[in-house]
């Protein structure tokens, strides 16, 4: 099945199931699941979470109880300005700032409560969480389709503040597993570590992106993105 395909049936299941959450519908986005609080605590119970004190998150609802967590556990989180459209294109939530975790996390509370940085002022991220609306079993990912995650993860790997070694890992319902293989792509990033409400899941290893794939940025993408440019003009 195309990844569109994949996305849709997803979706619908996950709305005519009831396991769909705040915000409705579940299509066009990141969704949200009932039992997004117990995979964020079965998450923080894995070595990679243990082990890690700079974690980049991804802003959507799934994940709101990851990045609550994290502050709690005296984590720093990085978060990704919208599209990266800003100079300073990562929010930095630092857990010795902030008095207030439960606004500081939310997407709107995050541009307020956050400190604004750019790509030379953030530290080194120890793990990513990104948002998913399927996933494979062998941690083939599909996100919502616009391709920013992946983007954001090859900018942190042009600039030295991930590697190979970088786990990533990922929070959904049982019902976002499918069983059909996804072919992934070059600049695709794959899940290490697949974290449901009732189990854990860790693939094969894949090749992770090694880098930004010019080939793959239109003139467009480039122009409004500032980051690129840089990266593009140090090349």
């Amino acid at each position: 099945m195309e990844k569109q395909a994949l996305r849709e049936r997803v979706w619908d299941d996950l709305e005519e199931s009831g396991v769909a959450r705040f915000p409705f519908p579940p299509h066009g986005r990141i969704p949200n699941f009932a039992g997004a609080s117990e995979a964020a605590d079965r998450l923080a119970a894995q070595p990679e979470w243990e082990s890690a004190t700079t974690i980049k998150a991804n802003p959507d609802a799934p994940q709101l109880p990851v990045r609550r967590r994290a502050l709690r556990d005296g984590k720093t989180v990085y978060m990704a300005v919208p599209r990266l459209r800003d100079e300073k294109c990562f929010l930095k939530l630092d857990p010795d700032e902030l008095e207030d975790y439960d606004a500081a996390t939310t997407v709107s509370g995050s541009s307020t409560h956050g400190e604004q940085l750019g790509p030379d002022e953030i530290d080194r991220v120890d793990l990513i969480v990104s948002g998913s609306v399927a996933v494979t079993k062998d941690g083939g990912r599909i996100g919502k389709g616009e391709g920013y995650s992946d983007l954001e993860y090859a900018v942190l790997r042009e600039l030295g503040l991930v590697d190979e070694e970088t786990p990533v890992a990922t929070t959904i319902h049982d019902r976002q597993l499918i069983d059909e293989a996804v072919t992934l792509a070059a600049h695709d990033v794959a899940m290490d570590l697949v974290v449901t409400p009732e189990r854990v899941i860790r693939p094969e290893g894949s090749d992770q992106p090694a880098g930004l794939d010019w080939d793959l940025l239109d003139d467009e993408r480039r122009d409004e993105i500032p980051v690129l440019r840089r990266l593009e003009e140090d090349t």
